[in-house]
């Protein structure tokens, strides 16, 4: 049985948890291209070797940061994203056009 652990609710069955794809600078959403939106949304690097990856335990809908290798699937270190996230980014919800 392979276990992940997560930094909340300690060691957990792997198939309690969810992929969430690569930790990536997001380009902003109001000033970057369809085509740059699509790159960050759908592409990852694919590289081989250590990679930090958003993980979510579904019970808990907790999500959180793990480092993973890519040729092994081991899980070298989870963690929570406020270690290296300080600030919230609010999305606007009004379609501006609407409003106009």
């Amino acid at each position: 049985m392979k276990m992940m652990n997560c930094p909340l609710n300690g060691p957990r069955n792997i198939s309690e948890f969810v992929f969430g794809g690569e930790v990536r600078k997001q380009p902003d959403p109001d000033h970057c291209s369809d085509i740059e939106w699509a790159d960050y949304v759908f592409y990852s690097d694919n590289r081989l070797g250590i990679v930090t990856e958003w993980w979510l335990h579904a019970p808990s809908g907790y999500w959180f940061i793990a480092e993973r290798h890519t040729a092994t699937g081991e899980i070298q270190r989870t963690y929570d994203p406020s270690e290296i996230f300080n600030e919230r980014i609010e999305f606007s919800t009004v379609n501006k056009e609407v409003l106009a």
